[in-house]
C-alpha cells in the first residue's frame, strides 16, 4: 500500500459507501504499489464537512487514482517514490473506510474481530514504528561506511586517523548515541508490546510517553551521524562516495510529520502531570 495518510480529500456519502476526491503529497510507494491508503475528511450529504472534523481512512485501487509524475524531486530519500496523487469523484464502497479515531484507540481493531497482540498494538506505537526504524537504519549505514573509511584514511597532519583522538572520541561518542537511539524505541515497543499482551489496553498518557520516547529516538540518532559525518573530511562530499546520500536520507526522514516533536513533547508532558490533552495535542498519538 502507497500512503500520504495525510486528510487531503473528502469523503461524501451516498448509497453503500462514498464519493471520493482530493489530492494527497509524499505518497510514499506511489511507484510500486497497486493501492493507496489515504486519508479524508468525513462530508455530509450535501458535502459540507462535518463539524466537529472527522478523519476518515481509505483504501482505494491505482485504478481510482492519477499519479502526478516528476513530483518527487527532492534532496533525500529519493527512492520511497513519494509521488503526489489525485483522486476525482471516485466511488469507494463502506467496507474499504475506517474511522481514525477508531483505528488510533482501537476500537476499530476489536470491532473488526481481531484479538492477537500484534493487532492491539495502538497505531500510535506501530504507524511510526515503521518511519523512525528506517531513519536509524539508515543512520548506522552512515555510521558503516564512516568507520570503513577512516580505516584506512589519513589525517591532514600526515598520520593515521585511528591515531587521533579527538575524531576517536567524538566518533565514539556518537555510535554511543546511536545504540542507545536504537534500545529506546526497540524497548519502547517492548513495553507496549508487554502491555497489550497482558491484555491490557495503553492510556493516552503511556501512548504519549511511548511518542515521545519515539521521536526522541529519531532526533538523537540523526545528530549523532552529524558529528560522525562532519569528521570525515572534504572526500566524504563527494557524489561517488556513499556516505553523502545516507545522510541526506537521514535528515530527509526527520522531515515526516510522525517526528516533528513539538505537539508530541507537549501532550506527554502534560498527560505526566495529570492533564488530559485536547484538540491538536493529541493528533498523532
Amino acid at each position: 500500500l502507497a500512503s500520504p495518510y495525510m486528510p487531503g480529500g473528502m469523503c461524501v456519502p451516498v448509497d453503500g459507501g462514498y464519493k471520493f476526491s482530493g489530492k494527497w503529497s509524499f505518497s510514499s510507494g506511489t511507484d510500486h504499489c497497486d493501492w493507496a491508503f489515504l486519508g479524508a475528511f468525513a462530508c455530509n450529504p450535501d458535502g459540507s464537512m462535518e463539524m466537529p472534523p472527522r478523519m476518515l481512512h481509505v483504501i482505494i485501487p491505482r485504478t481510482d487514482y492519477e499519479i502526478i509524475e516528476d513530483s518527487w524531486d527532492v534532496v533525500g530519500l529519493r527512492g520511497t517514490g513519494s509521488k503526489d496523487v489525485v483522486v476525482k469523484d471516485a466511488f469507494v464502497p463502506d467496507y474499504r473506510v475506517m474511522d481514525c479515531d477508531e483505528v488510533i484507540d482501537g476500537t476499530a481493531v476489536r470491532k473488526y474481530g481481531r484479538t492477537e497482540t500484534l493487532y492491539l498494538m495502538p497505531w500510535s506505537n506501530m504507524f511510526p514504528l515503521g518511519i523512525t526504524s528506517a531513519t536509524i537504519g539508515i543512520c548506522e549505514g552512515l555510521l558503516h561506511h564512516a568507520n570503513a573509511y577512516q580505516r584506512e584514511r589519513i589525517s591532514p597532519t600526515g598520520a593515521p586517523m585511528k591515531d587521533d583522538p579527538y575524531t576517536m572520541y567524538a566518533v565514539g561518542e556518537a555510535t554511543a548515541q546511536l545504540r542507545a537511539a536504537r534500545d529506546s524505541l526497540l524497548a519502547n515497543v517492548d513495553r507496549m508490546w508487554d502491555l497489550v499482551d497482558a491484555g491490557k489496553t495503553p492510556t493516552f498518557e503511556q501512548r504519549a510517553l511511548g511518542r515521545e520516547t519515539q521521536v526522541n529516538a529519531a532526533w538523537q540518532a540523526v545528530t549523532a551521524i552529524d558529528q560522525v559525518y562532519a569528521r570525515c573530511g572534504g572526500n566524504a562530499l563527494r557524489m561517488d562516495k556513499p556516505m553523502q546520500r545516507f545522510w541526506r536520507d537521514a535528515h530527509a526522514g526527520l522531515h515526516h510529520a510522525i517526528h516533528v516533536p513539538g505537539t508530541v513533547y507537549h501532550a506527554a508532558t502534560l498527560s505526566s502531570l495529570g492533564v488530559d490533552p485536547q484538540g491538536p495535542l493529541r493528533s498523532m498519538i
